[in-house]
């Protein structure tokens, strides 16, 4: 065992009560600065990205990765269409990072009740169309099946719509949709299952057959309002969206119509923005922490260099140089810091577990579109927080062990 490792052991396991007098509170209040610092690292990088990650998923639920539309499209729902040739679907599936590709056509509509009215858009969608989303946030009831030959009449809804419209699964609606000036076109559906995401879009969405959206605006098989793709890779959306783009931009379908590729960052911008500043008040948060952490465990380290002050003098007078003192006390430094980052670990770990198990803290869905504190903390984001704030709680130790070499042998000998 190397000798500063030897003393800094002495040092920090002393049992002798007369020799530690007022260590242990200070100890104590360094190791619980560190200690909850980390756990309040822990849980906010676990609830920013379990935040993000849960927003992500119903925006992309809705919309998927990358939408291609009319280029002459309006913000409305009622869309200017696009034929899509079986020979661009080919295309497009076997586009490099376009692991899926389905159809989509909307048409507003209202919906009406003995108790009330609302407006919605219904959504047809296809064959293809992934129920993945949708299966994970049902409440009642099942998705449906959409056979190519034949026109279902089902539909699923929101939690919302299905509450102010009085609806449960098995109920039959009519939707009233307009084609033209007088021209009201009524459908009758029937309630396949109810979703909830807590999203906006629960206010509006209504998924049906693709195939009444044709029948009602009198579209072909081949012509639909968009195309929706999901890619391999997330991180490589924002350069498969620009090179799809470009493919697609001097393309045209038989009826002359330009394509239009948007990402779903580019279609919901200010959700993403507001998540990006999300980053920033965590880096922020995480300072912050670090900063009260680091200055409590470096008044910590001063008081237990003062209370040793006889000590690093008989040591100086004995020929031990300032770096192998400085060395000591930083490992003493080292002891007290993974104490504390034990405790902040096991505080942190198990508030995560416990808020992700039960779902104890609850949110408003309106304002957060999440009913619950979303916990998601990986093992490598656990492992990059621990090691950052070991080094840098380590790294600052440096300053107040300095005082090491100012402290004079003859002087410190009759210190009291």
């Amino acid at each position: 065992m190397n000798f500063e490792l030897f003393i800094a052991r002495k040092v920090h396991f002393s049992k002798t009560a007369g020799d530690r007098q007022v260590t242990p509170p200070a100890v104590r209040l360094a190791m619980i600065g560190i200690a909850l610092g980390l756990a309040t690292m822990i849980l906010s990088v676990a609830i920013i990205i379990g935040f993000k990650k849960e927003v992500w998923n119903k925006v992309i639920g809705f919309g998927a990765h990358i939408q291609i539309t009319n280029f002459d499209s309006n913000s409305s729902f009622e869309s200017t269409p696009i034929v899509i040739s079986d020979t661009l679907m080919k295309e497009l599936q076997t586009f490099p990072g376009i692991r899926h590709v389905e159809k989509f056509a909307t048409k507003p509509g209202i919906i009406k009740t003995n108790v009330d009215f609302q407006g919605i858009v219904l959504k047809g969608v296809d064959e293809n169309f992934d129920w993945t989303f949708f299966k994970e946030n049902l409440r009642e009831g099942n998705t449906f099946a959409i056979v190519p030959d034949t026109i279902s009449t089902k539909a699923v809804i929101s939690k919302y719509l299905a509450n102010m419209l009085a609806l449960k699964c098995g109920d039959s609606f009519i939707a009233y949709f307009v084609q033209g000036v007088d021209d009201v076109r009524p459908r009758r559906f029937t309630v396949s299952g109810i979703y909830e995401t807590g999203f906006e879009n629960d206010k509006l969405f209504v998924y049906g057959d693709i195939k009444q959206v044709r029948r009602l605006n009198g579209w072909d098989e081949e012509t639909v309002s968009g195309l929706e793709l999901f890619v391999n890779d997330f991180d490589q959306l924002d350069q498969i969206s620009e090179q799809l783009y470009f493919h697609l931009i001097n393309k045209q379908d038989r009826m002359g119509n330009t394509f239009y590729t948007r990402s779903v960052k580019e279609l919901n911008l200010m959700i993403f923005n507001w998540l990006g500043v999300l980053d920033i008040n965590v880096m922020i948060i995480l300072i912050l922490v670090m900063a009260v952490s680091g200055f409590t465990m470096i008044s910590g380290l001063l008081i237990i260099i003062l209370e040793r002050i006889q000590m690093i003098g008989i040591l100086k007078a004995l020929g031990q140089a300032n770096r192998s003192l400085r060395s000591v006390f930083l490992y003493i430094s080292f002891f007290l810091i993974g104490k504390g980052m034990i405790w902040g670990n096991v505080i942190g770990l198990i508030i995560c577990f416990v808020q992700a198990k039960f779902h104890l803290i609850k949110l408003n869905p309106s304002d957060y579109y999440i009913d619950a504190v979303p916990i998601d903390l990986s093992f490598t984001n656990w492992l990059l927080i621990n090691v950052g704030a070991l080094s840098i709680s380590l790294l600052m130790m440096l300053l107040p062990s300095y005082l090491i070499t100012k402290i004079n042998p003859a002087r410190s000998i009759r210190f009291e």
